[in-house]
């Protein structure tokens, strides 16, 4: 029989992971700035205070700090928080409670006290929100231990994760690439829970392994098709944890294809992109027929005008050029 399927934007499968989380456990509640009566800064959770009452869906003060902080005594004190950060760069305020706090208190506690804290934020460019709401900082909080760090790319992934994410008991980063939430697609009437550890190959391929994670994934699919009328054929990996990072996916990856194209959107300078190239090199090096190469944001604050921020943003021409020359040269 068939798999039943509906179509769904990006921002109700994360409501319908939000909901399901909320119906499950009594002990989940989500807090954060608007996400109640407003419905959250991108209506992702429009409705959950209505259903569920303002004791699982909290408005907070506009102190990050404070109510990460709180989110932290409430998963100490048995909870299962959900706390939303608008979008990633606020996360900066309360840098100290994720860093110093929740991914450390496990290890200064010798392993007596476990933080089941879920922190969700938008991340990433492309919506003219100009240089101070469209950084994407996932590779700095993949460079904390004691933290898991997760983007959701897919309808599946934004409805699924969550779940698997409470289910931790350590400290999880899931990041919502805000461009997506407006995405629409197919998705399994009866979608669930999904596995958060491991990548998964969208598109299977001969000749070059692209690497890439959030809305990259949708850039570098598109690539790879306009590169199959080519005739170049690739691998396209979504990494989806980028902490810890799936290395055996890519390195099996480049065992086949022998070259890596890996596209971030991050800056290039001390990007998750160098991280899994420095990993290719060190674990992969006699695969390769050439150079890993990487496709990251430009070094610069966002640009507001449209031309100009897809211009900072990799972008599909550039994907197919850059992969073209690595096998043609």
């Amino acid at each position: 029989m068939a798999e039943q399927m509906r179509t769904i934007t990006y921002r109700d499968a994360v409501r319908e992971g939000l909901r399901e989380a909320l119906q499950k456990d009594e002990r989940v509640f989500l807090m954060g700035e608007d996400v109640g009566r407003y419905g959250g800064c991108f209506a992702a959770s429009k409705g959950l205070l209505e259903e569920f009452g303002p004791e699982r869906v909290r408005d907070t003060p506009l102190s990050e700090s404070t109510f990460t902080g709180a989110g932290i005594g409430a998963a100490l004190g048995g909870m299962r928080p959900i706390v939303e950060i608008m979008t990633v760069n606020f996360s900066l305020l309360a840098l100290d409670q994720i860093m110093n706090n929740a991914a450390t208190y496990l290890h200064m506690s010798g392993g007596l006290f476990n933080v089941p804290l879920v922190i969700r934020m938008a991340t990433g460019g492309g919506k003219q929100l100009a240089a101070q709401h469209s950084h994407s900082l996932e590779g700095w909080y993949a460079h904390i231990p004691g933290i898991k760090v997760l983007c959701a790319a897919t309808l599946e992934d934004a409805r699924g994760m969550l779940w698997g994410a409470l289910l931790d008991p350590d400290p999880v980063l899931l990041f919502e690439p805000s461009v997506l939430y407006a995405m629409e697609g197919e998705l399994a009437v009866d979608a669930g829970a999904v596995d958060i550890a491991g990548a998964r190959l969208h598109h299977e391929g001969r000749d070059l392994t692209l690497i890439t994670y959030g809305s990259c994934l949708y850039k570098c699919l598109d690539a790879a098709e306009q590169l199959e009328v080519s005739g170049i054929s690739c691998d396209v990996i979504d990494l989806r944890s980028l902490r810890p990072l799936d290395e055996e996916s890519f390195f099996t990856s480049v065992a086949k294809t022998h070259r890596a194209l890996i596209v971030d959107e991050g800056w290039r300078s001390g990007s998750l992109a160098a991280e899994i190239s420095a990993r290719i090199m060190e674990n992969a090096f006699y695969e390769l027929d050439a150079p890993v190469e990487r496709i990251c944001s430009v070094e610069v604050p966002m640009p507001y005008a449209k031309h100009m921020e897809e211009a900072a943003l990799p972008q599909v021409k550039t994907i197919v050029e850059t992969a073209r020359r690595m096998i043609h040269g």
